[in-house]
């Protein structure tokens, strides 16, 4: 139960039956288990994402790990010690040049999304049926559960949880530029050419030599190098020139030169080579979107145009699939509570759209839930016309800046997640790149380097992460009786409903729902039962 007194309150629909996969196709491969979610505290969702669940909407679900076809891991990065890599910072040079100077980079697409979408309206597919049945269950505060209003179903006819992309798709842009920046680096010495650098020291006794046409190579011009060779002796020149002038200098190093061997923060890398007067101007906005604010409202049908483009240009659906009440549903309607703690970020806990205005437009938008201990990425979707700016990569940097930003305010909130990791699936491992990061252990629930998985993933998609064998999970269900259930507007343990409903058959489901949600989980969430 959170502070303010309220309670999160699901529905458990189980997941006995197989459907269409949208990772590697297979027809009734994917099998995860699922609830629907009335409400939630920001607490109850930050642990059940950390023990594998991932919500779409109101949908909260959980692949069965050691049964589908492709196994999702739940991926987190450790913000405050993430360094971007060289495709990272090529990605923000990019964007900034393009703000700068207006030059957009040639035409390219995001990768590592397609059939995600599929993939969620199949999982969901099976539950069209169950979420026709009435629940006396309210769909807005939990207090009037409890105090006897009147209470409506949410599962209205035609009315069905989101489909939604289990990852955030487009953080996948990954890019292979053989240029490096070090050939843009400035020093006293003059870098020498290719041709130059390459000249044998025996040229002058083979000056007279004249090749036979179609005799091979002229032996008056120097051998062919790879520029990456190049790049390389070069460095090793300036360290070494380097040396030569430390030793040569005083013992004492001047302040300058110790801090420019200090790498760039990830906020410097956003910000540099930005004049004061860019050709454009980008902002990022941050809107709270469930409960909606006055700034999300006044913005609604600018951002769902934008989704409504994303959708026809990158899964391809026509112009009248991606409709304004899917939008809802899926990425604007949320079960987490709007809260706030003495010790929590000023902006509050739970669902907002982070977007990025160009020009004073929209042109993307981050969906994140702020969390006690994380920021977790829902989804972005943006203008096809910025497709060549990696819009997916550049969002994800600047996510984890902001979670930097709140952990400033909030020290326990350090982690960024993204998700989850699908390693079976090529393009879906994008998401390892943002380092340092964790794998979650789906039999243990214990966090391991992702360095140490790959090994394991390699071997077999399912893996039990943890090395140690004899860890188990330490929030396993150990008293069913103590699990907290709603029946007729009233909370009850379990074991007092079971004495209440004589004969009952639902045991089972409800020890399977709680052993997922461990024991922390089941004696604060409140089961609905019939």
């Amino acid at each position: 139960m959170a502070a303010g007194g309220s309670y999160t309150i699901v529905e458990y629909f189980g997941g006995d039956d197989g459907y269409r996969c949208g990772y590697c196709k297979h027809e009734k491969g994917n099998f995860s288990h699922g609830m629907w979610s009335h409400t939630m505290t920001v607490q109850d969702y930050q642990d059940l994402i950390d023990r594998g669940w991932r919500r779409s909407g109101k949908y909260v679900y959980k692949p069965i790990m050691n049964k589908t076809c492709c196994p999702q891991y739940t991926i987190r990065c450790h913000a405050l010690n993430f360094h971007p890599s060289k495709t990272h910072k090529k990605t923000l040079k990019r964007v900034n040049k393009f703000l700068s100077k207006g030059e957009m980079p040639a035409e390219r697409c995001d990768e590592g999304h397609e059939g995600v979408f599929e993939d969620i309206k199949s999982r969901l597919k099976p539950f069209s049926s169950v979420l026709q049945r009435t629940v006396a269950i309210a769909a807005g505060k939990t207090q009037s559960f409890l105090s006897g209003e009147p209470m409506n179903s949410v599962h209205e006819k035609g009315v069905r949880p989101p489909p939604e992309d289990s990852l955030k798709i487009d953080h996948s842009e990954v890019q292979d530029i053989t240029t490096s920046p070090d050939t843009d680096s400035t020093n006293s010495t003059a870098p020498t050419t290719p041709r130059e650098d390459a000249a044998p020291a025996s040229a002058e006794k083979t000056s007279n030599v004249t090749p036979k046409q179609g005799k091979g190579a002229d032996p008056n011009r120097p051998l062919c190098r790879k520029a990456k060779d190049i790049r390389k002796e070069r460095r090793l020149q300036k360290e070494q020139q380097k040396q030569q002038e430390t030793v040569s200098s005083s013992p004492s190093p001047a302040p300058s030169k110790s801090s420019s061997n200090q790498p760039k923060s990830l906020e410097e890398f956003i910000t540099e080579s930005l004049p004061n007067d860019p050709l454009h101007r980008l902002e990022v906005r941050l809107v709270r979107s469930s409960p909606p604010s006055p700034q999300f409202k006044a913005t609604f049908d600018a951002s769902y145009q934008v989704y409504k483009l994303y959708q026809m240009a990158i899964h391809k659906d026509p112009p009248d699939k991606p409709t304004e009440s899917q939008f809802k549903r899926f990425l604007c309607d949320s079960p987490l509570e709007a809260e706030t703690a003495p010790d929590g970020p000023d902006v509050g806990y739970g669902s907002f759209h982070q977007q990025y205005w160009l020009d004073g437009r929209i042109v993307a938008v981050g969906v994140l839930d702020i969390l006690p201990f994380c920021v977790s990425s829902v989804y972005l979707y943006y203008h096809p016309d910025f497709s060549p700016l990696s819009l997916g990569t550049y969002s994800a940097l600047r996510e984890i800046a902001f979670t930097r930003q709140l952990q400033q305010q909030s020290p326990k909130l350090a982690y960024y997640y993204l998700g989850f990791y699908v390693y079976s699936c090529p393009k879906m491992r994008y998401k390892g790149q943002y380092r340092p990061s964790d794998l979650l252990c789906p039999e243990t629930y214990a966090w391991v380097s992702i360095e140490r998985c790959i090994p394991r993933l390699e071997i077999s998609a399912y893996s039990r992460l943890n090395e140690n064998a004899q860890a188990g999970d330490a929030l396993a269900l150990k008293d069913l009786g103590k699990a907290l259930v709603l029946h007729r507007r009233t909370v009850m343990p379990y074991a007092a409903y079971a004495r209440k409903r004589k004969g009952s058959n639902d045991e089972k489901e409800v020890e399977q729902y709680a052993s997922l949600v461990g024991q922390t989980c089941a004696e604060r969430i409140l089961l609905y039962r019939a």
